[in-house]
């Protein structure tokens, strides 16, 4: 008798989650979505998807309803810089993805689910090790003394701590990757809670050739971005090892934000100036390590920036010119709806 192998994702409704349902269903998984929101940008390929709050206890003991042979539990309060670093939204960030963590845990271990993969970021690492743009250091073992520069960071940390103290209580497998920086399509794009790709991609295609791209600080700040495919080819990796983590999953190419936006420009063809603004930018500094993920796994990502941001931009600009299409159509519809000045006088 054959046996199926089934996996849960938690936060199959956002960008990475919706990718790893539709890899899980090519490796013949059968797969269980939850989110609070269905997906926005694709029908969801998950044989189940469950509307619901995770920061309900009832709810994650609702759909944690058997021992599933994966659970990825990747839901969480987030979003770009516009987001995390006003400090605006700590306490919700805080709040919400502890809480969930905390029910995933607890839901997962009282259905005898030994193993649970858990996505943690590069914001954990320390601000004192991030001022040096040329030279950051995100080694893992560098997270201590932790001092990272947001709250968002200061939960993923506990959460870390979390996962590991189950692990070791009460025999747990789970696994901890920290993400750097993942992007790619069917992300959000707009709306505040992009990140730093996305963003550019939307900038570069709403401007006119010859025209302005504002940038949040000197655009001189260091990053390196990975693309969806290769952040899921990591996972299942560390997933499916013997290694706990935290090990980096991320880029090692490096690029400023301004040269960010010159490679998103060329593969626009566009020309445009940069207009440095106030605004969040996070640590000046931060590329993966991989010499842990190498070391553990065996592999480590290898696709050039320039590949992922052509199938990112492709996908964005689509997404701008139907936004602009439908507020066309919703604008004729409005000046069609207006009665004529004649009819107007008469009235």
């Amino acid at each position: 008798m054959k046996t199926t192998k089934t996996a849960l994702v938690c936060g199959a409704g956002g960008f990475i989650g919706g990718h790893l349902v539709k890899r899980l269903k090519e490796e013949s998984f059968w797969v269980r979505g939850v989110d609070l929101k269905f997906h926005e940008y694709n029908n969801t390929e998950a044989d189940d998807f469950v509307i619901g709050d995770l920061r309900d206890p009832s709810f994650c003991r609702l759909v944690i309803d058997r021992s599933f042979s994966e659970v990825y539990q990747l839901a969480a309060d987030m979003g770009g810089a516009g987001y995390v670093f006003t400090g605006e939204h700590d306490a919700d960030i805080m709040h919400n993805s502890a809480m969930i963590n905390l029910n995933v845990l607890d839901g997962s271990l009282k259905r005898n689910i030994r193993g649970v993969f858990y996505s943690s970021s590069a914001c954990i690492y320390p601000l004192y090790n991030q001022k040096d743009k040329d030279k950051p250091n995100c080694v893992e073992w560098s997270a201590y003394p932790a001092a990272p520069d947001s709250e968002y960071g200061w939960e993923k940390l506990f959460s870390e701590r979390l996962f590991l103290a189950y692990n070791r209580n009460y025999g747990m497998r789970s696994r901890i990757a920290r993400y750097h920086n993942i992007f790619g399509p069917e992300g959000t794009w707009d709306g505040g809670r992009e990140k730093a790709p996305a963003a550019i991609c939307r900038k570069v295609a709403t401007a006119k050739d010859n025209g302005i791209i504002e940038i949040w600080g000197d655009g001189l700040q260091t990053r390196s971005f990975l693309y969806v495919d290769e952040c899921l080819e990591g996972t299942l990796r560390l997933m499916r090892s013997n290694f706990e983590g935290p090990v980096n999953i991320g880029s090692e190419e490096m690029v400023t934000i301004n040269q960010l936006t010159d490679i998103v420009c060329e593969i626009a063809g566009k020309r445009l100036e940069k207009r440095h603004i106030p605004g969040p930018t996070g640590v000046r500094g931060r590329n993966s390590d991989n010499r842990l993920i190498e070391e553990k796994l065996g592999w480590s990502p290898s696709q050039a920036l320039r590949v992922g941001l052509e199938k990112t931009y492709a996908w964005i600009e689509q997404q701008v010119r139907a936004k602009r299409g439908r507020s066309s159509s919703h604008a004729a519809l409005r000046t069609s709806a207006i009665p004529p000045n004649d009819v107007l006088a008469k009235s």
